[in-house]
């Protein structure tokens, strides 16, 4: 397994493990190929955020995405992990683990002060990683 940044190229995989991924609300292609994946491209591209997939055998097999954001309070920057996933095949075998590695490292060359990840299914997983649990996450969507 390698690790690099997702590419244009990488499309067809990454909407395949966002359907897999994707709990709460479900994927629009269009939206995806229009709007929401060229923005996560160019967010990273900008520096803004963290855009990788863990590629096997030529494809992306996993991504991850975390976005990275100004803050006051940390005194510096905070890279917040929003999306991790890999195919539900390869689990287990330390794919998803090297992306948040992968992750670590690239906030530790940006400078930011703090990684922190809002998880409702994988706090153990992050807690492995040591991560520690340091507040809840609260949420709000207009509705519509």
């Amino acid at each position: 397994m390698r690790v690099r940044a997702v590419t244009p190229a990488d499309a067809d995989d990454v909407f395949r493990l966002l359907r897999d991924f994707a709990t709460s609300h479900t994927p629009e292609r269009a939206r995806f190929t229009a709007v929401t994946f060229p923005a996560l491209l160019a967010a990273a591209a900008a520096g803004r955020a963290e855009f990788l997939a863990a590629e096997e055998g030529g494809r992306a097999v996993g991504y991850v995405h975390a976005a990275r954001m100004p803050t006051l309070f940390a005194g510096g920057t905070v890279l917040e992990l929003l999306e991790l996933t890999v195919d539900s095949a390869l689990r287990g075998r330390g794919t998803g683990s090297g992306l948040v590695r992968a992750v670590l490292e690239a906030a530790e060359r940006a400078g930011d002060v703090e990684v922190c990840v809002p998880t409702r299914r994988a706090a153990d997983f992050y807690r492995r990683l040591d991560f520690t649990e340091t507040a809840t996450y609260l949420k709000w969507a207009p509705v519509g």
